[in-house]
């Protein structure tokens, strides 16, 4: 058995949440993908879990009241939390100081929350979004099971994870693994997944393996940010560059952007309430 969701982000949540502020639409693509398996829209209550520092909330609708729960206080800009569900933009400045100026207003709460139970009521929710976590849950089931309970009777799930075999996961559990603060040992999708939600009350839609970039202005950059997001303190940012072409591959855009390769598989499941 791998660390738990916790033991990983404990220790290396600042250092993905640092990555994902300094290029905060590199994921975009990823970001969409799930929001479109949701069918998300606006006057929706959508809940995000676990949210890490609610990246998601950016690609979201307008007027969708989004939730973000996350058990790792260190993913929230070191100690300061997402915004709170229904709190608004300042409109002005960098997502760090919109978070700081929140908190110094008191409008943010504290992160560090147990996973579960979800902090939601009974048929609370229209749609939730698991994205990029639940590879660290060795017992999925019990998420689940809880994020039927908050959806209504209808309520979609969104669940976007790295797929076991696939070359995202051995780029994880190998290079990343290998190089960074924690190690990596996902325990990835599979069609085992289908029977948990399935066993979970849920009735699954649909399923796609999902390929698409995440994009930087230069390759220097592209490795940069997977250097920091995974905290690989045990190589060089050339090492990462090597790895990413090797493993991953890259595309060039004509305007002089890269696209970094990725690819999950994205499950559209309908919550069934007898």
């Amino acid at each position: 058995m791998g660390k738990s969701y916790q033991e990983h982000f404990e220790q290396r949540g600042s250092a993905y949440d640092k990555a994902m502020l300094r290029f905060p639409k590199a994921r975009q693509q990823e970001f969409e993908q799930v929001i479109a398996a949701a069918q998300i829209t606006a006057g929706m209550t959508v809940v995000d879990v676990p949210a890490g520092g609610a990246y998601l909330r950016e690609f979201l609708p307008a007027n969708v009241n989004y939730q973000a729960h996350e058990p790792c206080a260190s993913f929230t800009n070191h100690g300061i939390a997402p915004p709170p569900a229904g709190a608004a933009p300042t409109g002005s400045g960098t997502p760090k100081q919109e978070r700081a100026a929140l908190a110094e207003n008191d409008a943010l709460p504290q992160g560090g929350l147990p996973l579960l139970p979800l902090p939601w009521r009974d048929g609370e929710v229209d749609a939730a979004v698991s994205l990029a976590g639940v590879h660290h849950l060795d017992d999925k089931v019990p998420l689940f099971r809880e994020l039927k309970r908050v959806l209504k009777s209808g309520g979609r799930l969104a669940l976007s994870d790295v797929a076991k075999g696939s070359k995202v996961a051995k780029f994880l559990d190998g290079y990343v693994g290998d190089n960074n603060s924690t190690g990596h040992e996902g325990l990835f999708l599979d069609r085992d997944t289908l029977t948990e939600l399935e066993q979970a009350g849920f009735a699954i839609e649909q399923r796609h393996q999902n390929d698409f970039h995440w994009i930087f202005p230069d390759r220097y950059s592209m490795a940069a940010f997977c250097h920091e997001l995974f905290d690989l303190q045990k190589s060089t940012i050339a090492d990462t560059q090597r790895a990413i072409e090797n493993e991953l591959g890259v595309t060039e855009y004509p305007d002089g952007r890269v696209g970094m390769h990725w690819s999950l598989m994205t499950i559209a499941a309908v919550a069934r309430h007898e």
